[in-house]
């Protein structure tokens, strides 16, 4: 499977006052990978599909606060 999450560089201006922000980072959603949805797909129990927002567990993105994102960012350096 592919990893939702995608890293940039974004340009960093030597004219910037503010400190530069080296590596990006933003979320790709699972849909973006299926390109139409097979038939018979495991599916959640109801109650843990109303936890996850999401019938099937394939199509289910964790969301992570901004404070992992700061570790993703760290790991990538």
């Amino acid at each position: 499977m592919y990893s939702q999450i995608r890293a940039y560089h974004p340009y960093v201006s030597p004219f910037d006052p503010c400190p530069p922000l080296l590596i990006k980072t933003y979320i790709v959603p699972p849909n973006l990978f299926l390109g139409f949805q097979p038939p018979n797909l495991p599916q959640f129990p109801p109650m843990e599909a109303l936890k996850h927002g999401v019938l099937w567990p394939i199509l289910y993105s964790p969301y992570e606060g901004r404070g992992d994102a700061l570790e993703v960012r760290e790991k990538n350096e």
